[in-house]
């Protein structure tokens, strides 16, 4: 069955590019409507924007999506995976900036906020996209796979020069409270380095040691040190969770990351859905249904930092 929330529930903070205050609210939506951003500062045109696939634009550092109009919204990759980690399958994004805020930098806020009013059952069957052959996009030294699974099912590898990141692997199967319990407050992270360079292009400006794991060298700037210490590909899994959410459904298969970021996970998508003969979309039964992501998660599997 589809799921929606109980209620709205509201967000508010920086966005981590622009810098910018954003207030967000994610309110309930029919069986069928999928999710959708809805920029309310926009008054005239097309303000809508659905969370497809075919609607990111490729950048480096987030997942953007803009509809025909050009209203677009970047950073969507948290809320993404939030939704998508709590079987969240219709909702409605309202938003008064093109970003959405960062928070402490993982999905964990917008998880809690989403798990702390609930979610309605809709009494409809929910599709999954189903991968029948494995697909495979190679871009630089980044790769980037999905091959048939039973379950959701995920492997990602990074590899930096850093010692205080260094190489991670991490394998997990995504059934259930999976990305609530390993993944959801896992933070972006970024070399202080490259927090300069960005700086100084007028990028990152709303991001602080407090909203983001900042390295440099063998050492951890951010108060408080790590939340895992595999935090890094934690936090790629979870980015990669809200990327592939775009596929419009939860998916059938296993997907593999090796220093994979969000474009090529995108490119990924584009790949498969060029190939009809890879995929199919599939009614769940009952017993497939209760081992996708999200199902049967309570509160309580929600970690307790803020």
């Amino acid at each position: 069955m589809q799921h929606t929330l109980k209620s709205p529930v509201r967000f508010a903070g920086l966005g981590l590019h622009s810098g910018k205050t954003a207030h967000m609210i994610v309110r309930p939506a029919p069986a069928g409507h999928g999710i959708k951003f809805l920029r309310t500062d926009i008054a005239l045109g097309d303000a809508v924007i659905p969370a497809r696939w075919d609607l990111a634009r490729q950048t480096p550092l987030q997942t953007r999506l803009e509809n025909a109009a050009g209203a677009h919204v970047a950073t969507v990759e948290h809320i993404m995976a939030a939704l998508a980690g709590a079987g969240v399958h219709n909702a409605l994004v309202e938003i008064d900036t093109p970003e959405v805020p960062i928070l402490d930098g993982s999905s964990l806020p917008f998880l809690l906020g989403i798990m702390r009013v609930g979610l309605t059952r809709q009494d409809v069957p929910l599709k999954a996209l189903r991968i029948l052959r494995e697909v495979e996009l190679r871009h630089g030294d980044a790769v980037a796979r999905l091959m048939p699974a039973d379950e959701f099912e995920m492997h990602f590898a990074i590899d930096f020069p850093d010692p205080a990141i260094g190489r991670q692997e991490k394998t997990m199967n995504l059934r259930n409270g999976s990305f609530a319990r390993e993944l959801c407050d896992s933070r972006t992270f970024c070399r202080l380095s490259d927090v300069e360079a960005m700086h100084k292009a007028g990028l990152a400006l709303g991001g602080t040691i407090d909203n983001a794991v900042v390295v440099d060298g063998d050492r951890i700037l951010t108060p408080g040190g790590l939340r895992h210490d595999d935090e890094a590909v934690r936090h790629k899994m979870l980015d990669a969770l809200g990327d592939l959410a775009l596929a419009g459904g939860p998916i059938l298969g296993r997907y593999e990351g090796e220093r994979a970021g969000h474009s090529v996970t995108n490119m990924l998508l584009r790949e498969l859905f060029d190939q009809p003969e890879a995929f199919e979309w599939v009614d769940l039964t009952p017993a497939m249904a209760a081992r996708m992501p999200g199902a049967g998660l309570v509160l309580e599997e929600v970690p307790a930092v803020a």
